[in-house]
């Protein structure tokens, strides 16, 4: 076994014990164990138990970009500061000035890539365990906690006559081969669309004017693109099982992106502001969702637009005639 196995071994056999344990459950409620619609709702169970895992990491991956917006203002600062000096003296002394920036706020550039970064390993451990199944059944072996019957079982499995084990480039299973097609498309467009649609929406409403106006804002909007392409390509390779968990991941993403930008904006972006709006006209006071706390950027818009509100409805004098 090469490293990369190696490494992967303990989360194959996670993966395969969630999707196991799914599937037992789902068997013993009624569902046939042989069905491929057991094996699919057991893959979305896997998710929702990996993505409920992984909300405290959410949670701190928030709080990461809200330092990293705010920090904006003195990382403008500081570039300024050091403009045009390129001596090894300079270039040290900056990098320690921006490493202290990121501590004080609690932040770093890679904290928006964290989620993704430890759900990486169970993405390729279920890839491993999807794409090895044919293998497992013709040596008689199971994979991860998956016995030989049930890697057979699995394999017999399919939905709309495409097997959950084969995908757009290999094909495999002994399904419809077109229907294997059509189907690994309709998954790859719905993975990479949601994706999209979540990063879009984020930069569109969740991010302030100085955020937007950064040297970092031009590489999240390459990102936007390079990331769906990226998953795009790769998906005619992905099984369609694990296409399965990716749109369904990307999904709840999508919803709990959408949930937090309504709720929990970040301070100074467009959703902020629609916040303080809607806010205002309940008539509530200015106070923050965020954990339940005071938030004086939130208030100040709030205060903000509460002030607008009132000089929008109070009369406007007339210019009296001059005598």
């Amino acid at each position: 076994m090469d490293i990369f196995g190696t490494i992967l071994a303990p989360f194959k056999w996670l993966v395969s014990a969630i999707m196991l344990g799914f599937h037992d459950g789902l068997s013993f409620i009624g569902l046939p164990p042989e069905n491929g619609w057991t094996w699919t709702l057991s893959i979305i169970g896997l998710v929702l138990v990996i993505r409920a895992a992984l909300i405290p990491v959410f949670v701190k991956q928030i709080k990461a970009q809200r330092g990293m917006q705010l920090l904006q203002p003195d990382l403008k600062k500081m570039q300024a500061k050091y403009k045009g000096k390129t001596d090894q003296l300079s270039r040290q002394a900056m990098a320690q000035e921006q490493m202290a920036l990121y501590k004080k706020h609690g932040t770093n550039p890679f904290s928006a890539c964290l989620p993704m970064l430890i759900q990486m390993p169970f993405f390729f451990a279920l890839f491993q365990v999807l794409s090895g199944i044919s293998a497992a059944k013709e040596s008689g072996n199971g994979i991860g906690a998956l016995s030989h019957e049930q890697v057979v079982q699995f394999d017999a499995s399919s939905i709309f006559g495409a097997p959950l084990s084969a995908s757009l480039l290999h094909g495999g299973g002994g399904g419809d081969q077109t229907v294997v097609w059509v189907l690994s498309i309709v998954m790859i467009l719905a993975m990479t669309a949601s994706q999209f649609i979540t990063q879009k929406q984020i930069m569109a409403k969740n991010m302030s004017d100085e955020a937007m106006a950064s040297p970092f804002m031009r590489q999240q909007k390459m990102m936007l693109y390079i990331l769906p392409l990226v998953f795009g390509v790769g998906g005619i390779n992905f099984p369609i099982g694990v296409l399965i968990y990716w749109t369904t991941t990307n999904l709840w993403t999508m919803g709990q992106q959408f949930f937090v930008i309504r709720r929990m904006p970040t301070p100074g972006s467009p959703a902020a502001r629609a916040l303080a709006e809607r806010r205002a006209a309940k008539g509530l006071p200015a106070h923050s969702l965020l954990g339940g706390k005071k938030d004086a950027d939130v208030a100040a818009e709030v205060a903000a637009v509460e002030v607008k509100a009132q000089q929008r409805i109070q009369p406007q004098r007339k210019n009296r005639k001059k005598k």
